[in-house]
């Protein structure tokens, strides 16, 4: 029931103007690669898609079995609105010196609100919008997408606004601190993921010649492209979004802040 109601929240809220494709064109230069946070086909293996895939199925498993069991039914439409304020917030990318640009996931946020568990289901929904409807993210890469954006991201962002916000009042500027905090860490390191996913691809694939089969740009390019447009742009405006939220929610109803959940 969650699924279904996140999807068609999704579905309904998405706007085509919002549309950006280049990721798929395989004429993309290095600094656009690396620093495209939505893996597209063709830039990893077969076989490291099939493994991300298989990781991938018991996580979901795990993470309806969570959901169900913790998430009560007045807060299921909060995840359907999350699921639809992920998709939406990919979809506004913004320039990175270089040529390139990036952009927001917002799951750290939702983490935050109904637990990483949560937060991994809404962000799974918004990503198969994405790449089946939007052609934003590859579809055989769609395992490693939800890896780094829907388990690495909002699990690492939710564990370290725990341990910065620990036995803070719900209300307190801790709180906010924590937040961002937790938004900076969670994205940066699924950029980290993705870049190492890259750049492992011509080391472990390639032709007798040493030509890539696949993502042409070793660990020494893909990592730091990656990491260094979100260290520096990207994860301040995860940063700037999450912390607005908490703040804005903190002084309508703390009560969101309330507790962990996990």
């Amino acid at each position: 029931m969650c699924l279904g109601y996140a999807l068609n929240i999704v579905i309904c809220s998405s706007k085509p103007a919002f549309v950006v494709s280049t990721e798929r064109e395989k004429s993309l230069d290095t600094n656009e690669e690396a620093k495209a946070m939505h893996i597209p086909d063709g830039y990893l293996s077969p076989a490291t898609c099939g493994v991300f895939g298989a990781v991938m199925i018991p996580i979901w498993m795990a993470a309806s079995k969570r959901v169900k069991k913790t998430l009560k039914v007045r807060q299921v439409p909060f995840l359907a609105i999350g699921a639809a304020f992920s998709f939406v917030i990919m979809m506004f990318n913004v320039p990175i010196p270089g040529g390139s640009t990036g952009h927001a996931v917002g799951g750290v946020l939702v983490a935050l609100l109904l637990g990483p568990w949560a937060a991994c289901i809404a962000l799974t929904v918004a990503l198969l919008i994405q790449a089946l409807l939007f052609g934003d993210g590859g579809i055989t890469a769609i395992g490693a997408n939800c890896f780094n954006m829907a388990v690495v991201l909002p699990f690492t962002g939710y564990y370290v606004y725990r341990l910065i916000s620990s036995n803070s009042p719900a209300g307190s500027r801790r709180r906010i601190i924590a937040a961002g905090a937790g938004a900076y860490a969670g994205i940066c390191m699924a950029a980290l993921c993705a870049g190492i996913e890259f750049g492992l691809q011509p080391l472990l694939y390639h032709r007798a010649n040493g030509q890539p089969l696949y993502s042409p740009y070793g660990l020494n390019v893909a990592v730091p492209a990656m990491v260094l447009g979100h260290l520096l742009v990207i994860g301040w405006v995860e940063v700037l979004v999450t912390a607005l939220v908490v703040q804005y929610l903190q002084k309508q109803d703390a009560v969101f802040f309330e507790g962990g959940r996990s």
